[in-house]
């Protein structure tokens, strides 16, 4: 994939309060995860490099919450409550988009793949790859 193939597109929270765009190819490799906290938000990821995503709106109705290691920035819209991206702990290199909150899902081929989340260590050294540039 090379940059050619991408294209920005927009999402954000239920209000509009918060809004950001994603540069995203036509196919997209997203991941379910079982862990308590995205079974609970309901969040499906789309890990991006920091520069295929920038906010557009909203910065100061973003609210943040971090637990355990302290790594993951979990950014929520005070308004709203809705989680529409975050800084993963797996990728504090990028961004992680929820595939829910972008504003035209159906333009994707996504294809949502399990992640167990629920057994992190062992596993998150899978999702390195997604937030580096593409080649």
């Amino acid at each position: 994939m090379s940059t050619a193939d991408l294209v920005w597109r927009s999402g954000g929270c239920h209000c509009g309060a918060v809004r950001f765009e994603a540069a995203l190819p036509g196919r997209v490799e997203a991941q379910a995860c079982n862990c308590f906290m995205c079974e609970k938000v309901g969040f499906i990821h789309i890990i991006v490099p920091e520069s295929r995503f920038r906010l557009t709106q909203g910065g100061e109705a973003i609210t943040h919450y971090r637990f355990n290691t302290g790594v993951a920035d979990h950014s929520f819209c005070k308004v709203c409550g809705v989680k529409s991206f975050y800084r993963p702990r797996s990728n504090p290199d990028g961004w992680s988009v929820n595939a829910r909150c972008l504003d035209d899902p159906d333009s994707l081929a996504i294809v949502v793949e399990p992640f167990d989340g629920r057994n992190w260590e062992v596993h998150a050294a899978a999702l390195a790859h997604l937030s580096r540039e593409p080649g």
